[in-house]
Order: structure tokens, then sequence, then C-alpha cells
């Protein structure tokens, strides 16, 4: 009998539905108790419900019936609950906190206004109208409302992520974001937001080990960021987790059920974990394919045999897994000895002279800069990095080895949806942003 969790059941039951204080002193401990168990999500929903059922809900009952909400997600029902609340600080903040979930920015500040003249903490009604304006796009804003916050708060872990997040919206000091998340998470390692933007930070710069640690971090926090999610679902897709990538979607969909994005990536991951895939198989068809790459030149050749082959410009063993016997001799100066040495060296290496006739070496036509002017040479000698795709469409990009947008007008649709975990709604991301620099994909 696991008598703590019981314990701390009992605890989350009586803080929604007694009538005891409530504060934010309770509604941490709610957020903490799911963050240490996801199970107890469902009794927080059963709880809520009992709430929502009960007739003549008292002020003070409706408080904790918003926040209850607004924890489930369903902000536009807390909205409504809240007007029907004792009009005290807490319903006016936590009121703000889903005006800003429903992207209501100017709302939401009249509510973090409410909640400070009625005695809410006055330096978190100030960093969470920073946030509204920093969302709303008002980064100048944003950044004065921080800038004349002075004393201990400036040591809080959310004043060092509200000013990290203006940073980075700002885009102009990646270090400086980066170091004050990291600044925020060592004050509060439990931080969702500095968990999330650092994830983002290290996703980006390739750091996938570090990324994937702080996504987890940030998930494990409730509630959740949905972009931690989607983004950590990504992750573990990459490394063919299904299950786990299943199960972030999932969580998205508990308290959003009709969210395109985990919807669709939810649909893949059912997709992939639904193929009959023969590992064994593939992991057989990936050495080969190393192999396939290996130079020639690398092994000890006669004169004679390495000029034959240089001439007929044979570089690789795949090379010469496409090319006949009859072929190789029919070239000048190339006897039986030479065929000889040839079939061994591929015979060491489990490959034989023809073995892949039938497919033809992929060669992609470069791209002649000398015929365009010196802005189109620029543009597609840029990294693909500035056409600011979605951590999925990057995804992609590295996995094809692209680095330049000149390297990626040379794909078509069909190339890229090979590519694994990248679908049709990547694909058409790719399309707008290459749309908006004039530029198309091969073949359209």
């Amino acid at each position: 009998m696991n008598t703590s969790n019981d314990t701390a059941e009992l605890e989350l039951k009586d803080i929604v539905t007694s009538n005891a204080s409530f504060g934010p002193i309770e509604i941490e401990i709610i957020s903490r108790r799911i963050s240490e168990d996801y199970s107890r999500f469902s009794t927080l929903r059963e709880l809520t419900s009992q709430l929502e059922h009960q007739e003549n809900r008292t002020p003070a009952t409706s408080v904790r019936l918003g926040v209850c909400q607004y924890f489930l997600g369903r902000y536009e029902s807390a909205c409504h609950t809240f007007v029907n609340a004792d009009g005290g600080a807490i319903a006016f903040y936590y009121q703000g906190k889903c005006h800003i979930a429903l992207k209501r920015y100017a709302r939401a500040i009249e509510s973090f206004e409410s909640a400070r003249t009625a005695g809410y903490d006055q330096n978190l009604c100030r960093l969470s109208v920073a946030e509204a304006k920093r969302l709303h796009g008002n980064f100048p804003g944003a950044m004065e409302i921080l800038d004349n916050m002075f004393g201990p708060i400036e040591q809080t872990a959310d004043y060092l992520f509200q000013r990290g997040a203006t940073i980075a919206a700002i885009g102009n000091n990646r270090l400086e974001v980066v170091a004050l998340y990291q600044r925020a998470i060592e004050i509060n390692p439990t931080h969702a937001g500095a968990l999330f933007g650092l994830a983002i930070e290290n996703d980006r710069s390739g750091n996938d080990a570090v990324a994937l640690d702080m996504y987890q971090r940030a998930a494990n926090v409730f509630p959740a960021n949905v972009g931690a999610l989607l983004n950590l679902g990504i992750l573990y897709e990459d490394r063919g987790d299904y299950l786990r990538a299943k199960r972030c979607y999932d969580r998205i969909l508990e308290s959003y059920p009709t969210h395109p994005r985990a919807l669709l990536f939810r649909r893949d991951t059912m997709a992939s974990m639904d193929e009959s895939y023969d590992f064994d198989e593939h992991k057989k068809e990936e050495f080969i394919a190393q192999i396939l790459k290996i130079p020639a030149s690398q092994f000890e050749l006669s004169v004679r045999s390495r000029n034959c082959l240089q001439k007929m410009g044979l570089v690789t063993l795949g090379d010469l897994t496409r090319i006949s016997e009859q072929e190789l001799l029919a070239s000048k100066n190339f006897g039986e000895t030479s065929l000889v040495e040839i079939k061994e060296m591929l015979a060491n290496k489990g490959l034989s002279l023809g073995q892949f006739a039938n497919q033809s070496a992929i060669v992609e036509e470069p791209i002649d800069l000398g015929t365009l002017g010196p802005d189109e040479q620029a543009l597609l000698e840029r990294p693909i990095s500035e056409l600011g795709l979605s951590v999925r469409a990057r995804k992609c990009m590295t996995r094809l080895g692209l680095n330049t947008i000149g390297e990626l007008v040379r794909k078509s649709g069909d190339d890229m949806l090979e590519c694994k975990n990248f679908g049709v709604t990547s694909l058409n991301e790719v399309r707008e942003k290459l749309t908006q620099l004039g530029l198309k994909l091969r073949g359209e």
C-alpha cells in the first residue's frame, strides 16, 4: 500500500473541495502534487467535475473552480467562472493567465492590473504584464517594465526567465539569454519556462542530449508547456521511441482535444508504431550502405587496376557493384589479372561485381552559380537556419545533410517526404519559407 500516494491524493482532494483557505500556497501544492505523479491529473479532473456540478457555489468556491479549470486548460470556462467569483486578487490574476493563454493580451494586462490593485503580489503582477506585452510583440514595453524593477525580485527565477525570454524575442544576445535561463534554473530547478527556453536554445544549437534533458524536465512540471511536450515528442520520434512520443501528444490532447499539431504528430507516431518494420534488416542495409561509400583507393591495388578504375570514373566500392565484368574487361588495358584482383577486394567486403547493377548511383546536378547574379548567389549560399523552420523540419534538414538554401532547392518534394518523421505539414512549411524568398523545390 502506497501511503504517501494516498496522503497526496487526500491533500489534493482537501484543497480542491474543502472550505479551507485557498491561496498561492494551495495552488502551488496542486501543481507540485501533479508534477510528482501525473496520474493525479485524472483526480484533479474528477474533482473539478464535482465542483462544476455543485449547486449554489459560493464566490470562494468559484475561485477554486476557476483555478482548477485553468490547470485543465479550459481557459474560456475559467474566465466565465471567475466572473462569478469573489472579485479578489487570485481570481483577477488567474483570469489574466487565462487571457494570455487565449492570446487576449490587452485583457490580460487589465486583469493583472486589477489583481495588483486587489492586493496580489505587486512584482508578480508586473512580471505578468511584461509577459503579456512580450507575447503581444511589444518588446520595448516589456523591457521597460523589467528595467524598472529593482531589489530582491531581480534575483528570482521568474524575473530572470522573463528577462531572458524578452531578450530572446528581441534576438540580439543569445549568450545572455542562455545565462539568464541557467541562473533561473539554479534558483528554481523546476521553473518550466526557463527549462523550456534553455531546451530551445540547445535544440537550435544541435545539443540534442542537453535539449532532451531540458525538455524532459520542463514536461515534468505541471502545467507543462505545450511547446515542450511537442518538441519532446519529436525528439523521442527521432530516437524511435514512439511510445514516449505518443504519451507526450496524449498529454496535450487531454487538455486540448482538438490541438491540430498534437493530433497530426500522434497520428504519425501511431503509424510508425504499427509498421511491421524489420530493424535487423534495416541495420544490415545501413551497414552495407556505409561499405558502398568506401573509396577503392583505400585498398592495395596494382597500378594498372588503379589507373583503369580512375579512367572509368569508378571511385567507390558501390560504383564497382553497379558495373559488370564484361564492362570492366571492355576497358582498355583492363585484363583478367586486374579483374581477379578487383573481385577479391569486393569479396573481402561481402560484395561482388554487378551486385547492384540494376541500381544507378544518384548524382545531383550541381548548381551553376556562375549564371547567377551576386544577390542570387548570396541567397543560395545562406544557411538553412535562417529560414526559421520548426524543430521537426530542422531535424529533417540535418538528416538529409542539407546546410544551405541552395542545397535545399536541389531537393524535390518527394525527396523531402522520404525523410523520417517529415510529413506534408513540414513540407508545406518549407515551401512557404522558400516562396517568401522567391524560390521553389526542384520540379515545382
